[in-house]
């Protein structure tokens, strides 16, 4: 093949990506068949190779990702035009268990970060407002503000304040859901100090949720009720704030090992080439981080419908098969109570990136983790309690699952983008773009250019420079959403609003 006009991912495949748009009547030569294009096709898109009837499997990454939706002749171009999900509701599965041990050397790398009374590492040190109950999102603003206004930042990393809606109106599942994001968050170890602001009045009892923490750092996590204030609540948060910001400047860096990294695993905005340069650089590294001693957690559970038997079979035990099972079916079973197929994911940006459906979706989305095997499956707004490759139950909306991973204890999210997208959650959110088109127009918005995977650079030469770059975030360089201030969190909800 010419690796300067399309890619043939595995040798099982009856479709090749196209590396530059091609032009009908174009010839191409695919394993030794002269193809003539039928369409004029964009890059990142798909050319069928062989020959496909009506209903049969169209293959890509050896997989099948939907069948034709009628008799299909090489040289088309498939799109969701002409071919359709395999999806539908809840299976059955059966573990196949697959053993393929990491071959990858610990190395003894360290990074700069700033290790927590309770032995946790963070590689932020930030004083944070966290409210109870979005009534406060207001005050909590106006104290960050003052805090920034005083100090400058100056020998701390930030200053920020996290908005939400929650905390009140909410029933069972959903008010947890609030609680937990809220207390992963006040325990995050990016963060050196914690204003906890409440109203006093709302549903997340502030006196309640500050026992949901558990064993805290009393000097460094404080609570302010406003409505036990007599006058000036700004007042006595900034006395507060004075006090915690004091304990969080004199906090340094130190030497850590990289088994203390943890690293959430997201991609949004993806394209054709999500699943053959960015996603497999990023599961080269989550096996690298893996084989160190370190954590990575892959979340998204609708992006995975398609894929999910691979992840289930790299499960360590039975018992981590069965959970993950139940964390793929009962995602489904959410989809089809709400009346919504379980199939119709790609959204139009995907699309025109040149992914087609689920299945092609979720085989290039999982290869995010690599081949590490699973050895955790958390559920939504669980902490992280083992190392290694973890599943988490999040869905694929870009901001809900980035604080998902944060909130689990990641302390960056390596996010991998084929279209561009500025956000960033509480946490550094690191974006690796799939081209280097994306990488040229928005240097605003990417941190670290895949693309050259298909412009003649290695894997391993590129995967060297991507580590060295991740250990520079971790050391504190900071991440382009961070440089922007694009940063906020989003709270999963199902249920009734009162």
């Amino acid at each position: 093949m010419n690796p300067t006009s399309f890619i043939k991912i595995n040798p099982a495949d009856s479709v090749v990506v196209c590396l530059r748009s091609f032009k009908q009547g174009e010839h191409i030569v695919v394993d030794n068949n002269e193809i003539e294009i039928a369409q004029d096709t964009p890059v990142g898109h798909k050319l069928l190779i062989k020959d496909t009837a009506t209903g049969g499997n169209i293959i890509k990454y050896g997989y099948p990702i939907g069948h034709a939706l009628h008799d299909l002749k090489a040289g088309e171009w498939i799109n969701e035009n002409n071919l359709k999900t395999n999806l539908s509701g809840t299976l059955t599965y059966e573990y196949n268990p697959v053993d393929e041990p990491l071959k990858i050397k610990n190395e003894g790398r360290t990074f700069q970060g700033y290790v927590r009374k309770n032995g946790e590492v963070g590689i932020r040190n930030e004083v944070w407002i966290v409210p109870t109950v979005g009534c406060v999102n207001g005050i909590a603003e106006q104290l960050a503000t003052l805090l920034k206004e005083e100090t400058g930042c100056a020998d701390i990393d930030a200053i920020h304040t996290w908005h939400h809606n929650y905390g009140c109106s909410q029933l069972s599942e959903d008010h947890e859901n609030t609680r937990k994001v809220l207390r992963d968050i006040v325990l995050h170890p990016n963060a050196g100090a914690v204003l906890v602001v409440g109203l006093g009045c709302e549903n997340n009892q502030p006196e309640q949720f500050m026992e949901m923490l558990g064993d805290y750092d009393k000097d460094r996590i404080r609570l302010l009720v406003t409505q036990k204030v007599d006058g000036d609540e700004i007042e006595a948060g900034m006395h507060i704030l004075r006090e915690l910001y004091a304990i969080a400047r004199e906090d340094r860096r130190e030497v850590c090992p990289l088994s203390k990294l943890r690293v959430g695993l997201k991609c949004g905005g993806s394209d054709g080439f999500s699943g053959i340069t960015a996603n497999p650089l990023v599961g080269e590294f989550s096996d690298y981080l893996v084989a160190q001693g370190g954590t990575s957690i892959l979340t998204e559970v609708p992006e995975m419908f398609g894929a999910e038997t691979i992840l289930m079979n790299r499960c360590e035990t039975p018992e981590l098969f069965e959970q993950t099972v139940k964390l793929v079916n009962d995602f489904k079973e959410y989809f089809l109570s709400h009346g919504e197929p379980v199939g119709e994911n790609p959204s139009p940006g995907n699309k025109a990136g040149g992914i087609s459906t689920l299945e092609d979706k979720a085989l290039g989305c999982t290869q995010k983790c690599g081949r590490a095997p699973v050895r955790g499956v958390l559920a939504y707004g669980d902490r992280l309690q083992e190392t290694g490759l973890n599943l988490l139950s999040a869905p694929g909306n870009d901001l809900v699952a980035s604080t998902a991973l944060a909130s689990a204890g990641c302390q960056i999210v390596l996010f991998t983008t084929g279209r561009g997208t500025p956000f960033g959650t509480f946490i550094p959110t690191m974006k690796i773009s799939t081209n280097t088109s994306l990488f040229e127009r928005k240097p605003n918005w990417i941190d670290f250019n895949a693309g050259k995977l298909v412009e003649g650079t290695s894997m391993e030469e590129l995967l060297r420079e991507f580590i060295d770059k991740i250990v520079s975030v971790a050391n504190g360089e900071k991440t382009r959403n961070e440089i922007n201030g694009y940063r906020e969190i989003s709270i999963f909800k199902n249920g009734v609003t009162l």
